[in-house]
């Protein structure tokens, strides 16, 4: 049966002895014995998995996004000077929003 990382990682120490139980490899030597912690790695050795999750970057424009923060914040550091309130809290959704934008895409 295939094991994906992210399947192995969901599941108990007991669970993970059981597997390691039918595979014949020098990395799970001692399995019985093990923590989670090093039998999960021992047991992605032994299968042939990668041992990590890849993130892959859902926002490609990152940069973009940073410079139109950028601009948006000089425009508002001017808009505190020429006490324009009403268009100030415009931008500051509008950073707000960006920023929320950039930690989405970082998950």
């Amino acid at each position: 049966m295939a094991h994906t990382y992210e399947e192995l990682k969901g599941m108990t120490v007991a669970q993970l002895r059981e597997i390691a139980q039918g595979v014949q490899s020098d990395a799970v030597q001692g399995y019985s014995t093990m923590h989670k912690d090093h039998l999960l790695p021992a047991l992605c050795k032994a299968l042939g998995i990668e041992a990590h999750v890849h993130h892959v970057a859902a926002l490609a424009a990152k940069t973009e996004v940073k410079k139109q923060i950028r601009a948006l914040k000089a425009k508002r550091d001017e808009m505190v000077k020429a006490h324009d309130h009403k268009n100030l809290t415009d931008v500051r959704h509008q950073i707000r929003s960006l920023k929320r934008k950039l930690r989405k895409a970082a998950r």
